[in-house]
């Protein structure tokens, strides 16, 4: 086992924030009682690339705990929290991890998970996937499938499924409904104003947020500004998202001109060159940039770095000016990259027991069933059962359909 250099004694750090996690996510307690008992996962062997933190750390306990060996790494460079590296890879977990990796380090390490030639996969963005069908093709035949967490990853595995190119089946976790209704929405919505308020100290009320992207993730942050006090500008190219924003009360318009407005400016599109020179060279001074997208191509932090004349450091690491020639600054927070976790905790605990308890019920599915190579859902069943445990551990009941009510829906 390796944690790069998350040092020994941040292991018992880590264990705190582990079992910080643990006491509130009822969800995964409750799959766990059965793993333990049933071991379902017996003799699989699972790679992951999740952001590596608290709540990934107890996923990745619980399929041990099912049964299975576990070898994780991080998906983004800079989201690994050494502290919960270093107390995860005490507990019979295989972590290939640390905070702050090249992007060479970071490819040596998505390989050295894949050296376990694994059965199963869980992805994020999709980091496994494109190793598994360039460079690590042979191992593919012996995968029995894995799971994908990001809107980001399943829009790269259709892209694979239009070319021919899947060669195993893979389930779009990211879609169920009881992964983006409430992962994408309040959990980015949550997590991002955590991390851009932890490391700017500034004032959101009454301020000019632009949001780029109306998805799951864009309705989830600018629903959160709006609470904030921000007065919210959505940018978008989709037409429905557009008329949804217009009608959610938000101010609609091109990045052009909301550019030349913006105090804060968010993305989250999952697209590249969302926020381009010509944007950047019209915003006012100290504008606060931060991106929500998987990957650190939505602002062109390049050529900020290209035309800035002097750049400054922020109030932390993670904030840096970039000091334009007429004198203007853009404050760019981690470097570009997803702010909620290269520059937070990432999700609450409560919104990730619902995602890796839909991951939990995915791969046990997997591991027992034969599919053919191609994009499937999440089974409904599993959907409802997340859904059920939750409301269970929430305190909540529901009513159920009669059977008169039952027969009078099926009659149409």
């Amino acid at each position: 086992m390796t944690t790069g250099r998350a040092h020994e004694a941040e292991g018992p750090w880590g264990l705190r924030k582990l079992e910080w996690a643990r006491a509130y996510m009822p969800v995964l307690a409750g799959i766990r009682e059965r793993f333990v008992r049933d071991r379902p996962l017996a003799g699989q062997r699972i790679a992951m690339s999740l952001h590596l933190e608290a709540k990934t750390a107890m996923l990745a306990w619980l399929l041990v705990d099912g049964g299975a060996e576990v070898a994780i790494t991080s998906s983004n460079p800079l989201s690994a929290q050494d502290d919960v590296a270093a107390a995860l890879a005490e507990t019979g977990v295989s972590v290939h991890a640390r905070r702050g990796l090249s992007d060479e380090e970071y490819d040596r390490l998505h390989h050295r998970v894949l050296d376990i030639e694994p059965t199963l996969i869980v992805d994020d963005g999709s980091e496994l996937v494109s190793r598994l069908v360039g460079t690590r093709r042979a191992l593919a035949p012996g995968i029995r499938g894995g799971t994908e967490e990001t809107t980001t990853g399943v829009t790269r595995l259709r892209a694979l499924v239009a070319a021919g190119a899947l060669p195993f089946p893979m389930v779009a976790v990211n879609d169920a409904a009881m992964k983006h209704l409430f992962d994408n929405r309040y959990g980015t919505g949550q997590s991002t104003w955590d991390a851009i308020l932890r490391h700017t100290n500034l004032t959101v009320a009454g301020a000019t947020v632009v949001v780029a992207g109306y998805g799951w993730c864009g309705r989830g942050v600018a629903e959160r500004a709006r609470g904030l006090g921000a007065r919210v500008i959505v940018t978008e190219v989709e037409p429905v998202r557009a008329n949804e924003a217009l009608m959610d009360g938000h101010r609609v318009m091109p990045m052009a001109d909301a550019a030349r407005e913006a105090q804060f400016v968010v993305t989250c599109t999952g697209c590249r060159d969302v926020v381009r020179p010509e944007h950047l060279a019209v915003m006012r001074d100290g504008v606060v940039l931060a991106n929500a997208g998987h990957f650190d191509v939505e602002v062109d932090v390049a050529w900020l770095k290209q035309a800035a004349v002097a750049r400054e450091p922020g109030r932390d690491a993670d904030v840096v000016s970039y000091r334009l020639a007429d004198g203007r600054r853009r404050v760019v927070l981690a470097d570009g990259r997803l702010v909620n976790l290269a520059g937070g905790d990432g999700h609450p605990v409560e919104i990730m027991d619902l995602t890796f308890g839909l991951q939990a019920l995915t791969l046990e599915r997997l591991a027992t069933g034969d599919r053919p190579p191609g994009l499937y859902p999440v089974s409904p069943l599993d959907d409802r059962a997340v859904a059920e445990a939750r409301l269970a551990a929430s305190g909540v009941r529901i009513d159920a359909l009669t059977a008169e009510q039952t027969a009078y829906l099926a009659a149409f």
